[in-house]
């Protein structure tokens, strides 16, 4: 659960529009446009005049003074207009398409390695390079090539609306082409693309190298809790320690999720010292916010000045930039849920209340509170003790997987087995092998997928000393759910031009269902929970999530409003606005009132608007495991990964037979919860 990809498919995406249909620019008028349609219908006949009248106002849209005179606009249109679309000149833009986005993807990879993955200390050079962003760029040269224009005026900008309702009558090549056109429907400056790349490189940088060493962690009477050597980066590291301590079986768990969780708070309110973050030099009580040198002298120490939201606020000014270009999706929002998600805001927020809110909660929450023997605390958010049956504890974990997979090496050589044990033939697994190359990451973790054929997905998690631990494989058992989905999303579909999945969420869902076997594969007795348990567990999971989304969200409508907001006005508006959200749908649970506890979650800093992708994807991870009871896996997730880059709508009918809605879970849940009472 813990990637960066958005951040590495924005470094492709962010040239590319989020579809819709956009309102004309102006300098093309009514009277040149007329003139190139009645043209273009003399020459072909009417039959072809709705299609002459949709691709001119389409490309005119878009077209600037820079491009040419009106003149020039109407010589373009009679010389590029298609009458049929024929299919080789849809052939041509797939292939040359596969072969700039995959060369300039790989481009794009190779320069940020310095900065993503665990090759030592990033030096200034290495984020120079890494800012470079050849697709921001490559979206200009679209349109100063006169390519985009070509796509515009032979190729239809379609409305979600309208794919909702066509979709079941659409060919292959209806998708195609539409996916096709809407890549250039907004016409956004190279410079501009820059710096909103820019904001983003910094925000992740910083969250990538936001290490917490924990023996230098102290009690109030002195003591330390935590092992020498163990570094866990905010929040996943954090979070995941905290989640290990519930089977940990240490008379001193609870004692060390208590101090995470005030680190965690700390880090909220910018209260934590500077002098904290990715350092060893220095001891720390989080409780009292004291600071001690090696000699054990208490020293003066400077919180951190609200470099958190003074990145958030950056990638805010970056993404809002865009708004000047954009006549239909007003805001960053509008482009988020309408574009890139294709799920309106609306409908994604009902979908996220009707988890958060959920009087099954409470029924949950009781469940946990018998398990645990105790009244529940706000980290209990993050128990995880429906997961699996069984007993063995993190540390013993721990020796499994190193026995099993040494290094790195074993693992990637071990991949062709675990994807065998998830039902794949041998050949197909040995062949996937040959399509993922596994890396040292520098942050939590996170997969990348080729933009082109012709090159690999990249499953990245953490190797001390190129170690694994358990939560390394966790991890990369997760990130292996993307690259296996991206293998075939781009390897095996029909047509690059619908290449990948409907929206993230989509990836976050096969990687949700790979990871909930990471113990099984392990063969880890107990390591599958019941069907039950499984209810119960994807609830839990998604009601943390949903909250966290519901945060989010109301963040970026608080920096609409107040988009002169300082970092630090934005500390206090993200912190009311999660003591908000946590009093009203989770302390009835958890108790904790006015908790801060959901502001955490490190991509609401470095990924904008992706967080709601995580609960999304949990509903439809829980209505594909749903569906593929009693199925080969591997067959099933090959047919559904090769669908493309569908509407979710369209995708999930086509998958599953429905489209997402948490109401397969709750039903579930419910009846779980009965048997289980």
């Amino acid at each position: 659960m813990k990637k960066i990809f958005f951040l590495i498919a924005l470094a492709f995406m962010i040239g590319f529009a989020a579809p819709s249909v956009y309102a004309d620019s102006g300098f093309i008028s009514v009277k040149t446009k007329n003139a190139a349609v009645t043209a273009l219908s003399q020459k072909y006949g009417d039959k072809y005049k709705k299609h002459i009248e949709r691709g001119i106002s389409q490309a005119a849209s878009v077209w600037n003074k820079e491009d040419g005179s009106e003149e020039d606009f109407k010589k373009f249109c009679i010389a590029h207009y298609n009458p049929d679309a024929d299919k080789s000149l849809l052939r041509k833009y797939e292939y040359n398409f596969n072969v700039i986005n995959g060369h300039s993807g790989e481009i794009s990879r190779l320069l940020g390695e310095r900065i993503q993955l665990d090759l030592g200390d990033i030096q200034p050079i290495d984020m120079l390079f890494g800012e470079i962003s050849i697709p921001s760029f490559l979206s200009e040269e679209y349109f100063r090539t006169k390519i985009a224009f070509d796509a515009l005026l032979n190729y239809p900008v379609t409305t979600l609306e309208e794919k909702n309702s066509s979709w079941r009558k659409w060919s292959r090549d209806d998708w195609a082409e539409t996916r096709l056109a809407e890549k250039f429907a907004l016409r956004v400056p190279a410079d501009i693309l820059q710096k909103k790349n820019s904001a983003y490189i910094h925000a992740d940088t910083y969250i990538s190298s936001y290490n917490i060493y924990m023996n230098n962690l102290l009690t109030e009477d002195g003591n330390r809790l935590f092992p020498e050597g163990l570094k866990l980066i905010s929040h996943w590291g954090l979070r995941d320690d905290l989640k290990g301590e519930y089977k940990s079986g240490s008379k001193s768990a609870i004692d060390k999720q208590k101090m995470i969780q005030k680190v965690m708070e700390r880090i909220i309110a910018q209260e934590i010292p500077q002098c904290m973050v990715n350092s060893d030099k220095y001891d720390w009580m989080p409780y009292s916010n004291r600071v001690f040198d090696k000699n054990g002298k208490e020293i003066k120490a400077e919180r951190e000045p609200d470099t958190r939201y003074a990145l958030l606020k950056e990638v805010f000014d970056g993404e809002k930039l865009l708004d000047a270009y954009d006549s239909v999706n007003k805001t960053a929002i509008d482009r988020h849920f309408n574009g890139e998600l294709e799920m309106s805001e609306k409908d994604v927020e009902n979908l996220l209340l009707s988890v958060s809110s959920s009087p099954y909660a409470k029924d949950v929450g009781k469940l946990i509170e018998k398990r645990l023997g105790r009244k529940l605390l706000p980290f209990d958010i993050w128990y995880n003790g429906f997961e699996s049956e069984t007993s063995i504890s993190e540390p013993e974990l721990d020796k499994i997987v190193a026995a099993k997979y040494p290094d790195r090496a074993a693992f990637q050589q071990g991949i062709p087995a675990i994807l065998e044990q998830l039902g794949f033939q041998k050949r197909k697994a040995e062949w996937l092998e040959t399509k993922i190359d596994v890396d040292p990451a520098r942050g939590a973790g996170h997969a990348m997928g080729a933009e082109g054929r012709e090159f690999n997905a990249h499953l990245r998690t953490r190797f001390n000393n190129d170690k694994m631990n358990y939560k390394s494989y966790n991890v990369a058992i997760h990130e292996l759910g993307h690259c296996v989905e991206q293998v075939h999303s781009m390897n095996l579909i029909d047509n690059t031009l619908i290449s990948g999945i409907p929206n993230i969420a989509f990836t976050e869902a096969f990687a949700f269902v790979f990871q909930s076997r990471d113990l099984q594969l392990l063969g880890v007795k107990g390591g599958k929970a019941s069907d039950d348990m499984n209810a119960v567990s994807s609830f839990w999971k998604t009601y943390e999530i949903s909250g966290v989304s519901l945060v989010m969200m109301k963040a970026w409508r608080w920096m609409y409003a107040n988009p002169n907001a300082t970092p630090g006005e934005l500390n206090i508006a993200v912190r009311k606005i999660a003591r908000e959200v946590w009093n009203k749908y989770y302390e009835p649970v958890l108790g904790g009132k006015d908790c801060e506890l959901l502001a955490v979650y490190s991509h609401m800093i470095d990924c904008g608007m992706y967080l709601p992708n995580y609960p999304i994807g949990h509903i439809i991870c829980y209505q594909i495991e749903d569906y593929v009871k009693g199925k080969n896996l591997a067959k099933e997730m090959e047919r559904m990964c090769v669908q493309g880059n569908l509407t979710p709508d369209a995708w999930m009918n086509m998958a599953v037979g429905s489209s997402v809605s948490a109401k397969p879970m709750l039903d579930d849940l419910g009846k779980a919860l009965k048997r289980i009472k």
